[in-house]
């Protein structure tokens, strides 16, 4: 069973600084894609910041240049160093990764969520 699970949420000021960390169950070699997506009430799960396996990160137009994706092929980690955060960074942060199934379809793994709150 492929788990992700995050930490590193919290509360920070506007202008500070967080870093998550999903922790991967597997090898980061096993997943095609890694992410993290960011949800607010009301709102649709939206891609902050994704990494191919082989390829450069991308990042949403709203936090370019603030946040950046790495993996840790060491710990079997991704983590997401966000700063200069903004009130509307607030959000449910999720841990998402694709892997190639037995049937050679992909299939999605998501981790539980951490909140991450910019408030002064």
């Amino acid at each position: 069973q492929v788990q992700l699970v995050e930490s590193g949420g919290g509360l920070v000021q506007p202008g500070g600084s967080l870093r998550l960390s999903c922790r991967l169950s597997g090898s980061v070699f096993s997943f095609i894609v890694l992410g993290w997506y960011r949800q607010v009430p009301g709102n649709q799960r939206e891609l902050v910041a994704s990494t191919l396996r082989y390829g450069s990160p991308r990042y949403s137009d709203s936090v370019q240049g603030r946040f950046t994706i790495t993996r840790d092929f060491a710990k079997n980690t991704v983590d997401l160093q966000m700063n200069s955060l903004k009130p509307e960074d607030t959000g449910v942060y999720y841990c998402y990764g694709e892997q190639m199934g037995p049937s050679g379809s992909n299939v999605n793994y998501w981790g539980q969520g951490t909140q991450v709150t910019v408030s002064s």
